[in-house]
């Protein structure tokens, strides 16, 4: 797009991206591998991913808690603004162990919320700032290239494309501490039996990488970002 030495182009930094790009990349063949093997599994049990759903939020004191069916493969989600727990088709009818392991997940965060779990709320409090630094971040560096190198447009950009990676860390323990109240609830062995909990782990464990890779690979670009501008200001 622009030619300042090494620039926003083509140039060593772009290696940066390659890497964030792989890693990506990867760790979305790695969830999706994982949960096609597991999906495989029919749970002893026979509960679908709903029912289980229902049984956990159930138990933890949530009746009040909605679940619906949504479009999509691994679109499964919780929205604490209006209390509800969307399944995706993959998850919400599927006897297998992945979608109720997937389930369970879900209802971890529906637990999060319940209990204030700090993380949670601090994700939900950058939202509004995140929206703004996603949106605004790149065309602010965009524009203040094309004025000259306006360093003060850049570094703004530059500032909110880095409220995009906050987020992206701070959505790290959330996810993990969800998986983590997933597989406690689904050892009790109301739901799986203890020799597909390991699945349910393996499943999970390649879920929360996304998020990881999601996080690294904003990093990668927050740091070209600040290579390429830095060295255009010296």
């Amino acid at each position: 797009m622009f030619g300042y030495g090494y620039g926003y182009g083509f140039g060593p930094s772009y290696l940066l991206i390659i890497i964030g790009l792989v890693i990506s990349l990867w760790a979305s063949w790695y969830v999706n591998h994982n949960f096609k093997k597991y999906d495989q599994f029919t749970s002893h049990h026979g509960t679908t991913g709903a029912d289980a759903a229902r049984f956990i939020l159930d138990n933890a004191g949530l009746q009040d808690v909605a679940i619906q069916q949504i479009g999509g493969k691994l679109t499964d989600n919780y929205n604490p603004g209006n209390k509800t727990l969307s399944l995706s088709e993959s998850t919400y009818g599927s006897t297998s162990v992945a979608a109720i392991g997937v389930a369970a997940h879900e209802c971890g965060h529906a637990i999060q919320d319940q209990r204030n779990y700090l993380p949670m709320q601090l994700r939900a409090a950058l939202v509004p700032a995140v929206n703004l630094g996603s949106n605004a971040s790149i065309p602010l560096i965009i524009v203040g290239a094309l004025l000259g190198m306006n360093h003060t447009l850049i570094t703004i950009g530059i500032w909110l494309f880095a409220l995009v990676v906050l987020f992206q860390v701070v959505t790290l323990p959330v996810e993990f501490n969800a998986s983590g109240r997933a597989v406690s609830i689904l050892k009790t062995g109301d739901l799986l039996d203890s020799d597909e909990v390991p699945m349910v782990k393996q499943v999970l464990f390649a879920a929360a990488l996304t998020y990881v890779a999601a996080a690294i690979s904003t990093a990668l670009q927050l740091l070209r970002l600040i290579i390429i501008f830095g060295d255009n200001r010296n």
